[in-house]
C-alpha cells in the first residue's frame, strides 16, 4: 500500500491561469440538492460544463443555463478534463466508473476525478492508487467534500475541503472556486479527514441544540426567543442558524438524510482509530444516529435528532 501523509497546515492551490481556466472542460455527475447548484455556478463562472444524471429533468435547467447534457458518464469523460462527482458514497462513484457506458470507458486523455462526496479517507486514497494503476497514470483523483448544505450550494458559499497533489488540485481549482471557498489541506484523503471532523462538530451541535430545545420547551420557555438570544452569544453557530427553524417548528424536512450521518461518523471513527485517538463524544453520536435511523427517522433532516430524543425515556 502506498504511504500517504496529510499536511497539518492549509495551503492554497497553485493558481490556474485565466486562459487555462477559461478553456477548462468540467463534467458534473450527480445533480441533486448539492450537485445541481454547484454545476450551475460553474456554468455562471464561464466554464465549459458537461453533465449526466439518471433523471433527464435534472439536466434540463442546466442545459438552459448553457451546460451540455450527455446520455452516459463515458460521454462526459470524452468531453471533460475534470469530472466532479456529487453522489452519496464511494460505491456510487464506483458504479458510475465501471461498465461499457461508465466513465472510465470514455477516458482518452488525462483526467482529474474530483470526489465531492463524503467518503472514507482511506477509501479515496485506495481509489486514487487503483485508478492511476488501471489507466497507466491517465486518471488522477482529488477529494473535495463540501459543507454548507443545500443553502450553501445555492448561494455558492460552500466550504470545500480539498486533498490531492498540487498539480491535480490546481487543475480542478476553477471548478471548485466557482462553488465556494476551497482550501487545499494536503495529500489525497486530507479533504475527507477534514469533512469527518466537520461532521463530528455538526452532529454534536445538532444534538446539543435538540436537547436544549426540549429542555427549554418542557420548562415553559419560548424556544424561538431562546435561540434568538443564544445566537448572539458563544452558543451561536451556522448550524444553529440553519437548523433553528426546524427545531422551533419540530418539523424536519430533509435537505440531506440523517442516515448519511451514520456513515460519516463511521469514517471519523475509522480515522480516529488509525491515529490512536480516543473519541468519547463521537461514540455517543454514532450510537444516537444509528438508533434514529433504525427507528425509521433516517430519511428526515439531521435535526430529526430532536424527535428521537423527545421519544427517549430517561432511566
Amino acid at each position: 500500500m502506498a504511504n500517504h501523509t496529510t499536511n497539518t497546515e492549509s495551503t492554497p492551490a497553485p493558481a490556474a491561469s485565466p486562459t487555462l481556466a477559461a478553456m477548462l472542460r468540467v463534467g458534473v455527475i450527480g445533480l441533486g440538492n448539492m450537485g445541481g447548484p454547484m454545476a450551475g455556478h460553474m456554468v455562471a463562472a464561464g466554464l465549459d460544463v458537461h453533465v449526466n444524471a439518471r433523471r433527464p429533468e435534472a439536466m434540463s435547467a442546466l442545459v438552459d443555463q448553457g451546460a451540455t447534457a450527455h446520455p452516459t458518464p463515458a460521454d462526459v469523460a470524452r468531453n471533460a478534463d475534470v469530472v466532479v462527482f456529487v453522489v452519496p458514497d464511494l460505491p456510487d462513484v464506483e458504479a458510475i466508473l465501471e461498465g461499457p457506458d461508465g466513465l472510465l470507458a470514455g477516458v482518452t486523455g488525462p483526467l482529474v476525478i474530483v470526489v465531492s462526496s463524503t467518503v472514507s479517507p482511506e477509501g479515496v486514497r485506495l481509489l486514487g492508487d487503483r485508478l492511476a494503476a488501471h489507466t497507466s497514470g491517465l486518471v488522477h483523483v482529488v477529494d473535495a467534500p463540501v459543507s454548507g448544505g443545500a443553502r450553501g450550494a445555492i448561494a455558492g458559499t460552500l466550504a470545500i475541503m480539498v486533498g490531492g497533489s498540487d498539480a491535480d488540485v490546481s487543475r480542478a481549482w476553477p471548478a471548485l472556486e466557482a462553488c465556494g471557498n476551497p482550501s487545499h489541506l494536503g495529500a489525497l484523503g486530507a479533504g475527507q479527514v477534514a469533512k469527518a471532523c466537520n461532521q463530528m462538530i455538526v452532529a454534536s451541535t445538532v444534538v446539543a441544540l435538540s436537547e436544549a430545545s426540549i429542555v427549554a420547551r418542557r420548562a415553559g420557555l419560548d424556544v424561538q426567543a431562546l435561540f434568538d438570544l443564544l445566537g448572539t452569544g458563544l452558543a451561536g453557530s451556522q448550524v444553529m442558524e440553519q437548523k433553528k427553524d426546524s427545531l422551533i417548528a419540530r418539523e424536519h424536512p430533509s435537505s440531506g438524510p440523517a442516515r448519511f450521518m451514520v456513515k460519516d461518523l463511521n469514517f471519523a471513527t475509522a480515522e480516529a482509530r488509525r491515529g490512536g485517538t480516543a473519541t468519547p463524544q463521537l461514540d455517543v453520536l454514532s450510537e444516537l444516529f444509528t438508533g434514529l435511523t433504525e427507528a425509521g427517522l433516517g430519511d428526515q433532516d439531521v435535526s430529526v435528532a430532536q424527535t428521537y430524543i423527545e421519544n427517549m425515556h430517561r432511566p
